[in-house]
């Protein structure tokens, strides 16, 4: 279902055990909410709140995997943080999941429930296949949510096509490859970091594209 992402040998001299696994999905069908998906969320936000507490969440091998990422990164994780923790961070504080569409609050409540990040492309988007490598000087990112585009150092582990930046890994995904009402083919990327097993990766992957067909339609593709 899964396959490994390439990685630069750059990258995985400097983080070895670093990993992540891409899955494409396609026949799907995008839509604003569905009823069936906000009941859902509903449930796993009230299983959250009841099993996890904000210092437990802490104490997780998986959050503290990432967090240790960051830092190596040097990202303060308590600034910007993971993308599951954030979710989990904003549950257990009170607030409901986000609704961006069905694709996005599908694989949202997969990261939820495994604590794994994620990150989905349009395929009609990417030009070529994904990889990972280190961001040049001076590169240009423009991140979901950002009004202007970061200017990068050089170094930092971005995920790239054949001609642009999709995202700045593992925690921001780039506004021209989003995922919209439009988009009928989606690249799913399970975000791995060392202290990170792949079978943890690959049941992530799993609950995602559960949800994703489920609410979506669509299969995975070769």
């Amino acid at each position: 279902m899964s396959h490994p992402l390439r990685i630069e040998p750059s990258l995985q001299s400097r983080f070895p055990g670093l990993e992540a696994h891409l899955i494409r999905l396609g026949d799907l069908k995008v839509e604003e909410m569905n009823p069936q998906l906000e009941m859902l969320k509903g449930e796993i936000v009230r299983r959250i709140r009841e099993r996890w507490s904000l210092e437990e969440l802490r104490r997780h091998p998986i959050i503290r995997a990432y967090r240790d990422f960051f830092w190596r990164l040097g990202l303060d994780p308590t600034k910007t943080r993971p993308a599951a923790e954030a979710l989990l961070r904003r549950v257990l504080h009170g607030r409901g999941l986000p609704r961006i569409n069905t694709a996005v609050d599908a694989y949202n409540i997969a990261s939820l429930e495994t604590f794994i990040a994620l990150a989905a492309f349009d395929g009609s988007r990417v030009v070529g296949e994904p990889y990972m490598r280190e961001a040049e000087p001076g590169e240009e990112f423009l991140g979901i949510g950002m009004e202007r585009p970061r200017v990068l150092k050089g170094g930092e582990p971005v995920i790239a096509d054949d001609e642009k930046l999709l995202a700045l890994y593992p925690y921001r995904d780039a506004d021209s490859s989003k995922i919209t009402l439009e988009t009928v083919e989606i690249l799913l990327l399970v975000c791995g970091v060392p202290g990170i097993e792949a079978e943890t990766l690959h049941k992530a992957g799993r609950v995602a594209v559960e949800y994703i067909t489920r609410f979506c339609g669509g299969g995975v593709k070769p």
